[in-house]
């Protein structure tokens, strides 16, 4: 049987390696009871995966840590991932991982791509915290088995589970924003093969915050409705999982009526409608050997009407994926995993008053991959693959990787990885937040992106004073072949996003360390150096809204009957360049050439119940915020006037309050 879920986990969601479902506490406090000894132990929230791509696994238990309302607030204590807005007029977000941006980061949900062009600018919205059973945050290149995409890195969202102990979890949220959220989740056995549950999240912004005083909302004003149905059927030699998912979302921001004396008012309105259905189904052909054969895919439409002031951009998307696999284990250490996919994508783009017409966009991409693993007990892991697509606007390209684990003891553990990936880029339905600027926005003849990974990480579990220390140290360089480079510097009228000219590379060290101070107290350090650099008009420069490094630190306690819990997490984000400035009306510069290191302080208590939680923190409560996060905001309607230069948050201290509430079975 171990071999079966090796093979069909990956696509499945399945646990590997003798790892177990999450539930709401997730075994937060396991007690052995002996006589009279009571062993006392807490699992981690985060934990590395065993296989040889260097992945972490995010669990509930971490996800508790902080208020995780949804995906992009998850990585708060994680020292890899950062999460900025891309500006400061949408509320739109976007991960960076290995010093860039998410774009090159490969969005999946339960092994599957998706959350694709349109959606990406606000993806991170879209999952809400209390679906997620799980998220994996594999750095660098993945297999090829889950297709080019994923430059640096891939992150793969699991949501709870369908056949998982049945009941109904409510969860309720509100902040000092003015922001309100309901979640809920509930599963129901209809027998012992069919499960199916159901996940609703509701989300309303209702605020006019403007901390800063610029006349603009710091925040949008969001109103979201987000619902999915899941089914799941087995049996001893199929698993089937489909459901199918809509999200209702009104964005609104700009100017604060009261605020204007004359003229008009700079509006921003966006409304975002998205539905899509998935299914994934896999068949035991022969349990001695772990053969199986397992056919997935998903479909999606995603409609975004948006206006920018008098800038007015619609975007209708469909994308459908499909994927079979085939897998077996010729003996206990050679597996072989060979597989077909096609993936296509169509946007239809309509844009108005900025000086050039979208185009829509049509793309289909066939491809095939074979890749071999190797493994000699637990001591070395080697895992080849190999792939070939077709675009039907790029023609065929080869994407090769290799990864290798060797683990001489169970104190350490070395890894490698080399290999390539490739992107196709749908510049304006990823970056449309860059209308919100009075700049001009230009847009090249763009290519298909291409980037080498390289890679090499070690790990060490030391025995320390009866505890075990719990130290990483990271390496990863990237290095562009081709990037659509967005460029602020070249002309201060313009945003331009063109092929690159010259070089482009990332490299990003990380070095990382846990230790459990005594029972039930979690301390983790991290540091982590960027050194990114792009060509702009023909002169290498640094990654302009870059931080240079990043520190943080976190503390999290829980108290040995597991009622309250106690976490705090501080970060120090490093300064980094800016954009060339240029000169306003007013004869000012329109801003300092760097910005400055600034730090971020959030802490939570939890206090748990038998059948609900209660939990009150805070986020930024150092109350450090960017002063001018708009550019010109006396004239939005001037073309020296943006949004997008955000490096830093754009609101103090926020304090939030919620309630987790478990009803058990239906």
């Amino acid at each position: 049987m171990k071999y079966v879920f090796t093979g069909i986990a990956i696509m499945l969601g399945l646990p590997v390696f003798g790892s177990t479902n999450d539930s709401l506490q997730a075994d937060t406090m396991k007690l052995h009871h002996i006589s009279d000894v009571t062993i006392t132990a807490r699992r981690a929230g985060t934990s590395r995966m065993s296989g040889a791509v260097n992945s972490l696994k995010i669990n509930r238990e971490e996800l508790f840590k902080a208020a995780c309302c949804n995906l992009g607030e998850s990585f708060t204590t994680n020292p890899s991932v950062d999460v900025n807005y891309s500006d400061a007029t949408t509320g739109a977000k976007q991960i960076k991982l290995l010093g860039l941006s998410g774009t090159y980061v490969q969005m999946m949900t339960e092994n599957m791509p998706n959350f694709r062009g349109a959606a990406l600018p606000y993806s991170l919205d879209y999952i809400p915290g209390t679906w997620i059973n799980s998220i994996q945050v594999s750095k660098g290149l993945s297999s090829v088995r889950n297709g080019y995409e994923g430059i640096t890195g891939q992150i793969d969202v699991e949501y709870l589970k369908p056949d998982a102990d049945e009941g109904l979890t409510l969860n309720m949220y509100g902040n000092t924003l003015s922001r309100q959220e309901f979640n809920a989740d509930a599963n129901i056995h209809v027998n012992k093969k069919v499960s199916t549950e159901l996940l609703v999240h509701q989300q309303k912004n209702f605020g006019h915050h403007d901390d800063n005083h610029d006349g603009f909302l710091d925040n949008p004003n969001v109103k979201q409705w987000n619902i999915q149905n899941r089914w799941k059927v087995k049996s001893d030699n199929n698993i089937f999982h489909a459901g199918i998912g809509i999200i209702k979302e009104e964005r609104e921001g700009g100017q604060i009526n009261h605020s204007m004396d004359l003229g008009r008012i700079y509006n921003i309105d966006m409304t975002n409608n998205r539905y899509e259905g998935y299914l994934k189904n896999a068949f035991i052909l022969d349990k001695s050997h772990g053969t199986n054969i397992a056919l997935m895919g998903n479909v999606s439409m995603h409609q975004s009407d948006a206006l920018y002031g008098d800038k007015n951009y619609t975007v209708n998307q469909k994308n459908a994926f499909a994927q079979i696999m085939f897998e077996t284990n010729f003996t206990p250490g050679h597996n072989l995993s060979v597989g077909l996919s096609l993936n296509h994508d169509y946007l239809s783009q309509r844009l108005t008053n900025v000086g050039f017409n979208a185009q829509n966009e049509k793309e289909t991409t066939p491809g095939v991959y074979a890749q071999y693993t190797y493994s000699l007990s637990t001591k070395l892991v080697a895992m080849a693959g190999i792939r070939a697509d077709h675009s039907s606007m790029f023609g065929t390209f080869i994407t090769p990787r290799f990864h290798l684990r060797f683990a001489p003891n169970d104190v350490a553990s070395f890894r490698l990885s080399a290999g390539k990936g490739y992107r196709t880029v749908h510049a304006l339905a990823e970056n449309n937040y860059l209308l919100a600027s009075g700049r001009l926005l230009v847009i090249g003849d763009l290519g298909q992106e291409s980037a080498w990974n390289y890679s090499a990480s070690s790990s060490f579990n030391i025995p320390l004073l009866g505890k075990n220390l719990k130290l990483n140290a990271e390496y990863y360089y990237t290095r562009f072949g081709n990037q659509a480079v967005i460029d602020y510097d070249s002309d201060p009228t313009q945003i331009r996003i063109e092929d690159l000219s010259g070089k482009s590379y990332s490299n990003t060290f990380q070095i990382d360390a846990s230790y459990p101070l005594f029972t039930g107290l979690e301390l983790t350090a991290a540091y982590r150096i960027n050194d990114v650099k792009t060509t702009y008009n023909n002169t290498l420069m640094e990654k302009p809204l870059t931080s240079k490094y990043k520190g943080l630190l976190t503390a999290s306690y829980k108290t040995p009957l597991g009622k309250w819990q106690f976490d705090a997490t501080l970060q120090l984000n490093g300064g980094g360049r800016m954009p060339k400035p240029y000169q306003l009306s007013n004869g000012n510069m329109s801003w300092e050439e760097r910005f400055h290191p600034y730090e971020q302080l959030s802490a939570q208590v939890t206090r748990w119940f038998r059948h609900f939680s209660v939990y009150i923190g805070g986020e930024n409560l150092t109350g450090f915020r960017q002063k001018q996060t708009i550019i010109d905001a006396e004239n939005p309607w001037s073309k020296t006037f943006d949004p997008t230069m955000v490096w830093g948050p754009s609101h103090g201290a926020v304090g939030y309050l919620g309630i987790r509430v478990n009803i058990g079975r239906l």
